[in-house]
């Protein structure tokens, strides 16, 4: 082999180590760039999972200040209503209790009979104090009515509990006089009387504000039904 043979394998040689080359750095370049793509897919799966997650919680919490809102808007609706209500209640109340002044008025005490009304509380704490001498207490302006019903409701009394006519002293301490539009807070009393025992240790409060007091508590439930019972409809 000559010179010229020898020259022309070794080019031969060198044109097929080059095309391996070549065919090896491609397949190397073709893998690098599937590998980049994957690992950049990967990447930008990643992030957008975070945004997602990331957006998902805000939107829990933009739920959850909704809610919170909405619960405390609810709330103060409900407490404006309940305060309308028991100002409501408070109107009826105090019209009731203004009405009640009538009762014990010298100018309507023979319209509302008010000295039979007297005789019977009085016959009525009697009863419920079931003591042989107690100590009475009224309103300065009802002193002679109550003095003039004394004999009809002790013998009332001890007729119908089988028993001797009871003691009964009038005090000479007053309850509170009738509401006064010049002293709105001033201490007052509307009618009735107080009966209690020789000893102070049994008091029975039987005025019109009592009774009142009596009457609307138990009447309450009864007078918000009637009142309110379309508010939650």
């Amino acid at each position: 082999m000559n010179d010229a043979d020898v020259s022309k394998q070794i080019q031969q040689m060198v044109r097929f180590i080059r095309q391996e080359a070549e065919e090896k750095a491609n397949e190397i370049s073709v893998s690098a760039e599937e590998e980049f793509n994957i690992e950049k897919l990967q990447i930008v799966e990643a992030e957008k999972k975070k945004i997602r997650q990331e957006y998902e919680r805000k939107q829990k919490q933009v739920e959850v200040r909704k809610k919170i809102e909405y619960s405390m808007q609810l709330n103060a609706s409900r407490i404006k209503v309940l305060q309308a209500q028991d100002d409501l209640v408070s109107a009826m109340r105090e019209s009731a209790s203004k009405d009640l002044l009538k009762v014990g008025h010298h100018n309507f005490i023979h319209h509302h009979n008010y000295e039979g009304l007297l005789k019977s509380l009085i016959v009525q704490g009697l009863l419920r104090l079931k003591e042989p001498s107690v100590l009475l207490r009224c309103r300065k302006e009802d002193e002679h009515l109550v003095h003039s019903v004394l004999d009809a409701a002790k013998a009332e009394y001890a007729e119908k509990t089988h028993v001797h006519e009871p003691e009964i002293i009038v005090d000479s301490i007053h309850l509170p006089p009738a509401p006064s539009s010049d002293d709105p807070h001033a201490l007052s009393c509307s009618g009735g009387v107080v009966l209690a025992s020789r000893d102070g240790k049994i008091v029975f409060e039987n005025t019109l504000d009592a009774r009142l007091d009596v009457v609307f508590r138990g009447k309450l439930p009864e007078i918000r039904r009637l009142l309110f019972s379309q508010v939650g409809a």
